[in-house]
């Protein structure tokens, strides 16, 4: 049977677990915000539109940071579309998504909800038709007490206290041919520091990201980074990083080595970030913002819900990319989770995409219901579960080879210890399609005591590596207890079933 060792320490370790780690994205795109998160009239909706549904399952999903309000959209958009009285707002055509705009959700709907959410904002700003006056507006108009036009302006519209709105995209995915308003490097990075300079010129308390490569196989990756960076390194806080994966031709042992392409992706950029540290001399560090990432089918699919057959026509809110997830899908999810983590001295801010209806963890109905998507629970978990210190974990298993990604471990895991608590978490992937793993965790520096919690997502009984939640079947899966967890002195032991995704929760005291 195959299996694996892993040792944590508890005198090695990583660094404070981000809490930004476990962010999400709001674009106006498809539904994820009309009838996803805001549906005016829904039975489920209060009297601003926000549907209590959606809202509670964001609770428990639990979010800390929302990306808003693109995404693609952001480079054609106009900030001040979408304040001010909402039948005096105009209605755009938005080319990113070939869809018809109506601005009746805007960023005062967009803070009052996060606040119910209980979530941070992360705005972006439209670099791609815009440039520095719009930048510095848009921070003076949310952010400054009042006293000035842009600020009193926001007072009119209802918001008198300020939005002191910290984190600021410069723009989105820049580097693509398809962005609206891509740049080479050279011109983003000039734009970015004069952006990000008139900006803070206005709330020195900002954090600023700069655009990085849509994906590690763009052809300017690397260089893009280096390029930007070269210019407004004093300015920007957090480079950003995107990555989608997706299972291809059937190939499934490479789709669940996805993580194995994350972790070159993110150590490549940290490399870049301190090569440019190292030549200008710089004292301060550059940290990661992955503020996209998630499993998106983009090839294979020939559904009404792709961008290609979208486009057909000018439509309000049209069905867009809503992937339906299943067991495979969501222990890929875990292992993309456990690669963020084990990144976390350096990947400070990471999103989620979406986080309703378009390739998202939750999905909605108009009129209808809202569920829990297969990918809802390794986030849900990790979010709630991952406190304190993230353990440095040496694994030694046996490996799983994919054509795509060479060999992985078949046992994935990333670890964290709450001192104050005092638990330690496991958060633990089976890539085996076929068999179980036994697995033995040694606990060094810890006696452990009481398993807390024990949870395993697996392949339901009767069900395939592709069963799924669906409208019609809203809870074919979902957490199940993980029986034969046993903790013994420094030691723990488990058996994870083939294609799985665990949490085990253990009381522990100083060894």
């Amino acid at each position: 049977m195959p299996s694996a060792r892993i040792v944590i320490d508890r005198d090695f370790t990583i660094g404070p677990v981000p809490r930004r780690l476990f962010g999400s994205f709001v674009e106006h795109m498809g539904r994820c915000v009309y009838t996803g998160i805001y549906e005016p009239g829904h039975p489920e909706a209060d009297e601003r539109g926000f549907r209590q549904d959606v809202l509670k399952l964001v609770k428990e999903l639990g979010p800390t940071v929302v990306r808003y309000p693109g995404g693609n959209f952001v480079s054609g958009y106009n900030w001040e579309d979408g304040v001010g009285p909402v039948e005096e707002r105009p209605r755009r055509l938005d080319g990113a998504w070939h869809t018809v705009e109506t601005n009746a959700f805007g960023l005062h709907e967009f803070v009052e909800w996060s606040k119910d959410a209980d979530v941070e904002v992360m705005e972006a700003i439209n670099l791609g038709t815009r440039g520095v006056d719009a930048a510095r507006e848009i921070v003076e108009y949310a952010n400054h007490p009042g006293g000035t036009a842009l600020s009193d302006r926001r007072i009119a519209n209802g918001a008198k206290a300020p939005f002191d709105i910290k984190l600021w995209c410069l723009g989105n995915e820049l580097d693509g041919p398809w962005q609206i308003g891509h740049k080479t490097a050279e011109e983003y990075g000039r734009l970015a520091q004069e952006a990000g300079k008139a900006m803070r010129f206005v709330d020195p308390s900002i954090e600023l990201v700069a655009v990085g490569s849509s994906n590690s196989g763009m052809p300017t990756f690397g260089s893009w980074e280096h390029t930007v960076l070269s210019h407004a390194y004093d300015e920007v806080d957090y480079m950003s990083m995107h990555a989608y994966y997706q299972e291809h031709d059937g190939d499934a042992s490479s789709f669940l080595a996805s993580a194995v392409d994350m972790d070159y992706f993110i150590e490549s950029v940290v490399a870049t970030c301190d090569a440019v540290r190292a030549k200008r001399k710089a004292k301060k560090y550059i940290n990661l913002s992955f503020d996209e990432w998630n499993v998106w089918y983009q090839t294979g699919l020939e559904t009404d819900d792709q961008p290609g057959a979208v486009s057909q026509s000018w439509r309000e809110h049209p069905r867009l990319i809503e992937d339906t997830y299943n067991v495979t899908d969501a222990v890929v999810v875990g292992t993309l989770l456990n690669s963020l983590l084990r990144h976390g001295d350096r990947v400070s801010i990471a999103n989620q995409a979406q986080l309703v209806n378009v390739i998202a963890p939750i999905r909605s109905e108009e009129n209808g219901p809202a569920w829990k998507q297969t990918i809802f629970w390794p986030f849900a978990r990790m979010a709630a579960l991952a406190r304190g210190e993230i353990l440095r974990t040496a694994t030694t298993s046996d490996k799983v080879s994919s054509k795509q990604f060479g060999d992985a471990d078949q046992v994935d895991v990333s670890a964290t210890f709450d001192e104050q608590n005092g638990r330690v978490a496991l958060f633990l992937a089976n890539r085996g399609l076929d068999g179980a793993a036994d697995v033995t965790v040694a606990l060094n520096g810890f006696v452990g005591g009481r398993v807390l919690r024990a949870e395993l997502l697996e392949i339901p009984s009767g069900g395939t590596r592709l069963t799924a939640n669906t409208l019609e079947s809203q809870d074919a899966l979902g957490l199940v207890p993980l029986d034969g967890v046993v903790v013994d002195g420094s030691t723990a032991t488990l058996r994870l079933p083939a294609l799985s995704w665990a949490v085990v929760e253990i009381e522990v005291s100083k060894g």
